[in-house]
Order: C-alpha cells, then sequence, then structure tokens
C-alpha cells in the first residue's frame, strides 16, 4: 500500500497527544483531517494503525447512503446491525436469528463502520461499508435508510435470539397504537432517573432491541446523530414515537444478551463523560415534558 506519508503520521501523533489529554473534539477533528487526506485510522489495543483509501472504490459517508425508508416494503422484516469493532459479535448474532426464524422473509442489513474484510459477511446479507466511523447515530441511520421491511428491528450486536424473537414483535406492532417495542423497557418519574419497568406499558424501549413499523420511523424521523455514542440516544428516539401519541411496550422475547463491547472497551471515566453529555442532550428536548412520563418500575 506504499509509505505513509510523514505529515499523515504528525496528524496520528498528534490525535493520540489529544486523546492522551482527553481533548476528544480536537481528536476528531485531526482523524477528519487524515480522512480527508485519503487514510483512516483504526484505533486497536497496540495503537493506532495508518491505512490508505484505495482510490477506487472507496467506503461511503453515512450522508451518502441511499434511502429505502419510504419505499414499500419488500421484507416482512428488517433486522439492522451496527459494527463498530468486534465483527463477529454480530455474525453470532446473524446466525441466531437465521436458525430460530428460518422460513421467515428477513432482511439483515449489516452497517460496517470498522473495515471489516467483506469475506467475514453470511451470504445474502446486505453490506453498507462506511467510510469512518461517524458514530452511533449516524450509523444506524445509514442502516434505517436500508431497511425494506414492514416491521425494523434495531438490535445491539451483545444481543443473541435464543428462541422467535420477531413474532411476539410483529404481533405487538400490529396495534396501530404501538409505536415501538422491545423486551428492555423503562420508566421516568421525572426525566432524572430511568428505571427498568416489565410494563407492558412503558416511557422508552432501550436499544438492546428496538422494533418499529417502518412508517413510524418515517414519521418520527431517524436517530439524532449528535448521538455518537449510544447512550440516551434510544431514549430520545422512544420519546420522539410517543410525542406523536403511540405508546411503548415492553415486550418479552428470548434473547441472551453477552458482553456489551463499546461499553467495557471504553474507559469509566470517558463513559461516564460521554454518558452525561447525551443525557443533556435528550433533557435539551425533553425537558418539563412530564406528561410523557409514567414513572411505574414493573
Amino acid at each position: 500500500m506504499g509509505e505513509i506519508p510523514d505529515d499523515i503520521e504528525r496528524l496520528v501523533a498528534e490525535r493520540e497527544e489529544r486523546r492522551a489529554a482527553r481533548d476528544f473534539g480536537e481528536a476528531d477533528v485531526l482523524r477528519e483531517r487524515v480522512h480527508e487526506a485519503g487514510f483512516e485510522i483504526e484505533d486497536g489495543p497496540q495503537g493506532p494503525r495508518i491505512r490508505r483509501l484505495a482510490s477506487s472504490g472507496r467506503r461511503l459517508s453515512p450522508h451518502l447512503v441511499e434511502s429505502l425508508i419510504q419505499n414499500p416494503p419488500r421484507f416482512d422484516v428488517s433486522v439492522q446491525w451496527l459494527v463498530q469493532g468486534w465483527p463477529e459479535d454480530v455474525v453470532r448474532g446473524i446466525g441466531a436469528f437465521r436458525r430460530h426464524h428460518p422460513s421467515r422473509s428477513v432482511q439483515h442489513v449489516v452497517v460496517d463502520a470498522a473495515g471489516t474484510d467483506p469475506e467475514r459477511w453470511p451470504e445474502d446479507v446486505e453490506v453498507v461499508a462506511l467510510d469512518r466511523d461517524a458514530g452511533w447515530g449516524a450509523g444506524r441511520n445509514a442502516g434505517l435508510k436500508r431497511g425494506a421491511g414492514r416491521v425494523v428491528v434495531v438490535v445491539d450486536s451483545s444481543v443473541e435470539p435464543s428462541g422467535d424473537v420477531l413474532t411476539p414483535l410483529e404481533r405487538a406492532l400490529t396495534d396501530p397504537a404501538v409505536g415501538v417495542v422491545g423486551p428492555v423497557g423503562a420508566v421516568t418519574a421525572d426525566l432524572e432517573q430511568f428505571h427498568p419497568s416489565d410494563g407492558p406499558e412503558v416511557d422508552a424501549v432501550e436499544g438492546y432491541l428496538m422494533a418499529f413499523r417502518r412508517e413510524v420511523v418515517v414519521e418520527a424521523g431517524l436517530f439524532d446523530e449528535r448521538f455518537r455514542f449510544y447512550r440516551a440516544a434510544d431514549l430520545e428516539m422512544s420519546f420522539r414515537i410517543r410525542d406523536l401519541g403511540y405508546v411503548a411496550l415492553a415486550v418479552p422475547v428470548p434473547i441472551e444478551r453477552h458482553e456489551h463491547r463499546i461499553w467495557s472497551s471504553t474507559p469509566e471515566p470517558e463513559r461516564e463523560r460521554l454518558s452525561k453529555r447525551n443525557y443533556n442532550r435528550f433533557l435539551e428536548r425533553w425537558r418539563g415534558r412530564i406528561d410523557l412520563c409514567t414513572g411505574k418500575p414493573g
């Protein structure tokens, strides 16, 4: 692939200094400069690796992904995956969905923001290869745009089905009053603290697994792309759906939850910083909307 130019190496070294100083905003700016110069940075346990982008067939910017979300559905269900590392977890999840739903009309969309070898993915999976990791919200939206299912399921790669997951979700969504469903519900009395709830009616469905009818996604809009970290993005989307008059339901489904890699691989101080920033973003829009709070823990 050729040698890495000295100026690119200097930018990468400066980015490492900014990360060490916890100046993550400037570190992101430096990553973008490296990308604009035709290179990408892959962070790993041994430090950053620099890779030259191919002159042709470059991966796609998240904002250039063509949207199908307003087209008529072609599948019963579209299952959405986001890869920010650890592609083996997504391969595990897709395999489990196929074992437990062998005859279903299911589209799997994998948004690859980690530069994964395309050979890793199972057959008949639509892969959206991004040119960089632009964050959780932008990555999720790239997948939602390609969703061609009547029902859209957003699932975290830490989740593995252990039985029929789709039938209970689809059944719940046949009620036109229901807008979002999933197995992990949360409620709040004051918007300051959310508590787990088995519902059935809840204030929010957590992003481990969320399901919507495609027309609800169109009506509510996509995820807020300011949520580069995943925390609270699911709350914000749930409240937008409920603000339209829909109900959120906790629907039990058979799943196994494995290690949540993004959480466990992020140092605790950084997790706290990113989580707090995201929750403040949630409150920017929903502070004072106590009318949307039930506050009834299950």
